[in-house]
């Protein structure tokens, strides 16, 4: 697997797996039926932020994105944030470990003093439990902040690690 800036061609091959975790109503609060114009906006970032893809060399095959840059502008700048789609396809073969660990040491790079995540939901454990592994922390959770298809309403918690 190979990490790398996203292209255009990347971009409209990973949307099936924007629109699959959108739909899904389990990870992100973005809008329902979004074109591939318009999901752009939602997941492609502009600097100083940046979008990857993670890549399989043998197949070219696009198994998931990251995007990453500055929490907050100006005074909250010196923070990072980040987010992950992995297409359900690949799950379990490290794909959101390895996103996960490719943004934290851009960030590093870059000289940001620490990593935010805003909306992690509660019920993603697989998601908390890996991020958990890499050094984040649980800071607080905003109580029934997100509509779950699967759940209800349930917490969404603001995790964190000085880098």
């Amino acid at each position: 697997m190979i990490i790398r800036p996203i292209t255009e061609d990347d971009w409209v091959a990973f949307f099936p797996t924007f629109t699959e975790v959108v739909e899904a109503g389990e990870t992100y609060a973005f809008p329902l039926g979004l074109s591939l114009d318009e999901a752009r906006g939602w997941w492609v970032e502009s600097p100083p932020g940046v979008t990857v893809v993670a890549v399989d060399e043998a197949t070219g095959e696009v198994l998931g994105s990251a995007k990453t840059g500055p929490n907050r502008p100006g005074r909250g700048s010196h923070v990072s944030t980040a987010s992950f789609m992995v297409s359900s396809a690949a799950r379990g073969r490290g794909v959101g470990r390895a996103l996960g660990e490719w943004v934290l040491g851009w960030a590093r790079e870059q000289g940001y003093a620490a990593m935010q995540f805003n909306a992690v939901v509660e019920t993603n454990t697989v998601a908390v439990r890996l991020w958990k592994a890499l050094g984040f922390e649980v800071i607080g959770t905003v109580p029934e902040a997100f509509e779950s298809r699967a759940h209800g309403r349930v917490g969404l918690h603001v995790m964190h690690q000085h880098l």
